[in-house]
């Protein structure tokens, strides 16, 4: 069970994206709604789920892409499941600290 990850350093956030790794390259539509998993966005470097668990932890913004990337955001407890969209097939949801 493999995720994509980057991690954006900038000004004083930490954004993580990260998506299962299946899901790169494609684009999943829903009605007006459109997301594109981008290598370029997720990075070309597999995680486990342990890494991907640390670094969603330390996030100040999130970007999560998947079924399993996402359940994993609402198991550690960063993604509340009735704020998830679903975009075709794909579910999808952010993370902002505030």
């Amino acid at each position: 069970m493999k995720f994509r990850m980057k991690i954006y350093r900038v000004r004083g956030e930490v954004l993580v994206a990260v998506c299962d790794s299946e899901l790169v390259g494609k684009t999943f539509r829903e009605g007006n709604l459109k997301i594109e998993v981008k290598e370029d966005f997720y990075g070309t470097e597999d995680f486990d789920e342990k890494e991907v668990e640390e670094a969603l932890k330390r996030a100040t913004i999130a970007n999560i892409t998947g079924k399993r990337a996402v359940e994993l955001a609402i198991r550690i407890g960063i993604v509340d499941r009735e704020r998830v969209l679903r975009i075709g097939d794909c579910l999808h949801a952010q993370m902002v600290l505030m």
